[in-house]
């Protein structure tokens, strides 16, 4: 039997919605004939064939033998105006994995054929409905942890980085037609137009000067768009890390010595008393995690035990568990007991997050140094070395936990994304008023550093008075690379890759 194709156009259906006991399930359906198909297994056929796009019609599913399998509204579009372009079927069942299930095998037994993970959005793209940009974004606002992640995600949905591709490109396509402009002269026929500072082609009033003497003056065609156009990719490549920050998320450790108050600051960030709390040391044998949006920012926050040499073989292990979490932390809370103040075992401890060998071959993260139970015990002087800011807080009261999380969000981004982003300004100078957008992909990421790369080659090659014919073919490069970011130029490898990646329903 052969494999089934993304490239196919056979009529495809998938469960929509997981298999779990609910209230509703929906079961997707698309392609040529999707709407006859499904009217085959309806109760009321005419119905569901005469019903014009964007309709519900109300009846049965029936089985092979005219069986009633379960009472369902059909949400029926029509190509082109449908999520894949085609026409589809969008069938509204009773939640229930028996029900779903017979519902999904109607549809199988009567022509559909299982649809492939990605497969409803894959026709989208192919079908001019979504840029690869969008499609991608889909994914994300699946997977989104918060809603800052979600509004980023959705950002990307409504295309605004697909027009940002795109102006960046086009100004990189006049760029590189004025270089092949000069290329299409003889040094003989030499070129009109070259402004004074060589960046402008004007056909009209002006002398003209040998294509070689331009080259050997450092002269490039269109340069203003050129810079423009690298300064706007490398704002894009900065803006990865932050929006893989809202994507992925941050792994954020609370460690310190036994008995500082960890699980209870793990409990007030979390707003659950997930954490037993006692006074006795070494109540926390293993770490603890759970997930919370820190102002829009997914974390992983963990409590970890208490750091010490521990008799008990167990809760020495925890230890080197906790350890082992540290090591991949990017952010480090060090909590300090307010009644006990900085012991030297807390200077010691410090100084070794602060070490180089503890975090193989990566940076440091950064470490926000936590007073605990100041309702009881003010903050009190420190002499910590490197100036490490230190934050009073009560986990007990509440008193600082807002000014923490802040610290922490701040602490995240500052160690994630050293610029930021930047509004995207035309040649002249003058902005656009698009707001900023960033990339969320390791695919559009190396994308845009195969353009950066091309510019800046560019760039040096015209700086040393290399030829036009050498310059081309980096500008081209660079088109080339956005064109695969919104799908314009693909291959099949790539989008079976890519759209593998996604749920079935999707």
């Amino acid at each position: 039997m052969n494999r089934p194709s993304y490239g196919s156009d056979d009529p495809i259906a998938a469960h929509a919605t997981p298999l779990a006991e609910s209230a509703l399930a929906v079961i997707r359906s698309s392609g040529p004939g999707c709407i006859d198909l499904v009217a085959n297994l309806f109760s009321r056929p005419k119905a569901l064939r005469e019903a014009p796009g964007n309709t519900i019609v109300h009846g049965w599913i029936q089985n092979s033998r005219g069986e009633k399998v379960d009472e369902v509204l059909l949400s029926v579009f029509r190509s082109p105006r449908s999520y894949t372009g085609e026409d589809a079927v969008d069938i509204s069942c009773h939640g229930g994995i028996a029900t779903a299930r017979s519902v999904l095998q109607c549809l199988l037994d009567g022509g559909f054929r299982q649809a492939l993970p990605g497969e409803f959005t894959f026709r989208a793209f192919m079908n001019g409905k979504l840029d690869l940009t969008r499609s991608e974004s889909v994914v994300e606002l699946i997977e989104a942890k918060t809603d800052e992640s979600r509004r980023h995600a959705l950002d990307r949905l409504s295309g605004a980085l697909e027009s940002e591709i795109k102006a960046i490109k086009e100004e990189l396509v006049h760029a590189l037609a004025a270089t092949e402009l000069f290329l299409d002269y003889s040094e003989d026929d030499g070129v009109s137009g070259i402004a004074e500072d060589g960046l402008a082609l004007d056909s009209e009033n002006s002398d003209t000067i040998p294509m070689a003497a331009a080259e050997a003056a450092g002269l490039m065609p269109d340069r203003p768009r050129i810079e423009q156009a690298l300064r706007d990719l490398e704002t894009l490549a900065a803006s990865y890390r932050i929006e893989k920050l809202y994507r992925d998320g941050a792994l954020v450790a609370i460690a310190g010595r036994p008995n500082a108050g960890k699980s209870s600051l793990f409990n007030r960030l979390i707003k659950e008393e997930r954490s037993i709390v006692t006074d006795i040391p070494g109540t926390t044998r293993d770490y603890i995690e759970a997930w919370i949006s820190l102002e829009g920012i997914p974390v992983r926050l963990v409590d970890t035990a208490g750091l010490r040499h521990a008799e008990d073989p167990i809760e020495q292990m925890g230890v080197e568990r906790s350890r082992s979490i540290l090591q991949t932390a990017d952010l480090i809370l060090f909590l300090v007991d307010g009644k006990g103040g900085f012991q030297d075992a807390d200077i010691t401890l410090l100084q070794e997050y602060q070490s180089e060998a503890l975090w193989q071959n990566r940076r440091a993260p950064p470490i926000l140094v936590v007073w605990n139970k100041v309702d009881v015990a003010p903050l009190a002087e420190h002499g910590l070395r490197n100036a490490l800011p230190v934050f009073a807080v009560s986990a007990k009261t509440g008193i600082g936990i807002p000014e923490l999380a802040h610290a922490m969000k701040a602490a995240l981004e500052e160690n994630t994304a050293p610029a930021g982003l930047q509004q995207r300004s035309t040649v002249a100078g003058e902005s656009q008023g698009r707001a900023a957008v960033g990339i969320a992909s390791e695919r559009q990421k190396a994308l845009v550093d195969r353009a950066v790369a091309a510019l800046r080659e560019a760039l040096q090659l015209a700086d040393s008075h290399a030829p036009l014919d050498l310059i081309a073919p980096e500008l081209r490069d660079a088109v080339e690379a956005l064109g695969e970011i919104t799908g314009e130029v693909s291959t099949a490898e790539i989008l079976e890759t890519m759209f593998s990646r996604f749920c079935v329903g999707k």
